[in-house]
C-alpha cells in the first residue's frame, strides 16, 4: 500500500522523512504529489536504498479553470509518474475525468465540486481514478468533518455503484500526520468505508506507479498504441 504525500516546500516534513515514517507504518511506497510551484528537492533512489520503500515522483496540479490545467497536464505528464489534478469546480472535475492523460482526480467533492453518474462514468471510460481524501476525518472538527463524511458517503455510492476506479489518501503534509494502512482502514469503517475498501484504494497508487513505469519504459511498445499515451487501464 502506499501513502501520498506533500512534502516540503509544499508541506513541513522532507520527502526522507515521510518515506521513513511511512515505512515505519508498514507503507511500501509514498507518491510525492507536491504542486507545481512547490517542487520538492530529492533524490528518490537514495531514500530507495536508505529507508527500503518506493518513492513514486508525481505532481498535483492546481488550476483557475480547465485551460489552465489542460496545459499543465501536457507540461508535466512525460515527466511524472503520477499526474493528479486538484478538483473542486465541476468544470475542472469534467476535465480531470475526461482527459486520459490525467492518473487522478483529487479532491473531487471539495470547494464546490460534486461528483454525479456523468463524472463517475467518465472516470471509468478514461480511467481516471477518484480520490477518496480522509485527512478532512482525520484533521478537522465540528460541523466541517460533518459535511467532509457526507461528501465522502457520498462518493462512495456513486463510485461503488458505477463501480469506478478509485485511490484513497490521508494526504499528509508532515510525518506527524501519517497513520498507518489499518489506522486509516479503521477510520473508513466508521464512515461507512469496509476496511477492503480503503486498502485497496491505497495500494491502488501502487498499482498506478507500477502501471506508468511500464509505459514510460523505453522497453514498453504496445502494437497498435501510440507510444507515451496513458490509456491503458489497470
Amino acid at each position: 500500500m502506499y501513502e501520498a504525500v506533500h512534502a516540503h516546500p509544499d508541506g513541513a516534513s522532507t520527502v526522507a522523512r515521510l518515506a521513513k515514517t511511512a515505512t515505519d507504518y508498514g507503507f511500501e511506497g509514498v507518491v510525492v504529489r507536491n504542486r507545481s510551484d512547490a517542487r520538492a528537492d530529492y533524490d528518490a533512489a537514495e531514500i530507495r536504498e536508505a529507508y527500503g520503500v518506493d518513492v513514486v515522483e508525481g505532481i498535483e496540479i492546481r488550476a483557475d479553470d480547465p485551460q489552465q490545467a489542460s496545459g499543465a497536464v501536457g507540461n508535466h505528464r512525460t515527466d511524472e509518474t503520477i499526474v493528479t489534478v486538484s478538483g473542486g469546480t465541476p468544470a475542472l472535475n469534467r476535465f480531470a475525468v475526461e482527459n486520459e492523460k490525467v492518473d487522478v482526480l483529487a479532491h473531487p467533492m471539495t470547494g464546490e465540486g460534486d461528483v454525479n453518474h456523468v463524472v463517475a462514468k467518465a472516470a471509468d471510460k478514461n480511467g481516471v481514478r477518484l480520490e477518496f481524501d480522509l485527512s478532512g476525518v482525520l484533521r478537522t472538527h465540528g460541523g466541517r468533518r460533518v459535511r467532509t463524511v457526507q461528501s465522502l458517503q457520498k462518493l462512495y455510492e456513486i463510485v461503488d455503484y458505477y463501480d469506478t476506479p478509485y485511490v484513497v489518501s490521508a494526504t499528509p503534509t508532515s510525518h506527524l500526520e501519517c497513520r498507518s494502512p489499518r489506522e486509516l482502514a479503521a477510520v473508513g469503517a466508521e464512515i461507512g468505508l469496509s476496511e477492503q475498501f480503503v486498502e485497496d484504494g491505497l495500494a491502488e497508487w501502487g498499482r498506478l506507479a507500477e502501471r506508468n513505469r511500464r509505459i514510460q519504459s523505453e522497453e514498453f511498445i504496445e502494437p497498435g498504441v501510440e507510444r507515451g499515451r496513458y490509456e491503458e487501464k489497470s
